[in-house]
């Protein structure tokens, strides 16, 4: 199968190609920086030079491969709906990457009992979410709404994602950020009272859901990636015990927002996302084989020190 792969040169893109290369597949990738050209020759991915506003490049490498995976941007319209125009009518799959924290609010590192399940996510449900992320349900309701085109349109909806990743960049946003202001302070924070809980997977079960859902997923299907759940104050202890730091200290939102931007302090750090998965689970025969973002921090953490690749913002942020 011939793959074309958006945000190749990125956390989430960049292990799903390598695993798509491990598969057998050929895979090409788009390129905005010519630096990451011969790293991702090395790797065996074929470069194409564009960006997401290049709608034409899109389109025509979308209608020359057999499949597409969407891993740059979980907001950006305008590439979305170049790739559902190149594909309609095809029956070609269409992997679109979303991020749980559509699901967020502003709580400020305080506990939520609310758990959300994929069947809420569909339109009619009647749930909608907060102002902030109704831009991206609607992306996402579009990529579904393909299927009416004749696209096998598939929405996976990644959680906290922990892991070293297997492309060029290797590692993701929640804990890298946290491990990296704890290096620079000294002192480990989290939002609030660090209370607030996120639902979790590893890199390399992220890899694997994508694989069985570009072979087998069917059109208009909805998933929630994640095993298991943690809440950040139990992160932030994991990564003090790591770099052998006091205890954790809280923050309030607006120091947070200082340090790491208002997305990130409010949604990927101070919200709960809590969710449920079974579609991956009962439909595609995905069985993920990491249970504990607590005990990959405690083996690997070190390995983030100081690390001159990361993969801030976008779809890698749930």
């Amino acid at each position: 199968m011939h793959v074309f792969v958006t945000g190749v040169t990125g956390f989430i893109g960049g292990s799903v190609a390598v695993r798509l290369l491990e598969e057998g597949h050929r895979v090409a990738g788009l390129v905005r920086s010519p630096e990451a050209v011969d790293g991702l020759k090395r790797l065996g991915i074929e470069p194409i030079p564009g960006t997401l506003d290049d709608a034409q490049v899109l389109a025509r490498e979308a209608a020359a491969a057999d499949a597409v995976v969407n891993a740059a941007d979980s907001d950006h319209r305008g590439a979305v709906a170049a790739l559902i125009d190149a594909l309609a009518g095809s029956g070609k799959p269409l992997l679109h990457t979303s991020g749980s924290s559509i699901v967020g609010g502003d709580d400020r590192g305080e506990a939520s009992e609310r758990v959300y399940t994929e069947e809420e996510m569909a339109p009619g449900s009647g749930w909608e979410p907060a102002s902030d992320k109704a831009a991206r349900v609607a992306l996402d309701r579009l990529v579904l709404a393909a299927r009416e085109r004749d696209v096998r349109s598939v929405v996976l909806c990644n959680t906290l994602i922990y892991g070293h990743g297997r492309g060029l960049a290797r590692d993701s946003v929640q804990i890298p950020r946290l491990v990296r202001q704890a290096e620079a302070s000294g002192v480990v924070r989290h939002v609030g009272a660090g209370n607030n809980i996120w639902s979790n997977v590893h890199i390399d079960d992220v890899a694997d859901l994508y694989v069985r859902a570009l072979k087998a997923a069917p059109a208009g299907s909805f998933a929630f990636v994640e095993n298991g759940e943690e809440s950040f104050g139990r992160l932030a202890q994991a990564i003090a015990d790591s770099l052998g730091l006091g205890a954790p200290q809280p923050w309030d939102i607006d120091a947070a927002i200082a340090e790491w931007g208002f997305e990130p302090a409010v949604y990927a750090l101070g919200s709960n996302s809590r969710v449920r998965g079974t579609f991956a689970r009962t439909e595609l025969g995905w069985r993920p084989r990491h249970d504990s973002a607590v005990e990959w921090i405690r083996a690997e953490v070190t390995g983030l020190r100081s690390s001159p690749q990361a993969s801030f913002g976008g779809p890698a942020v749930g």
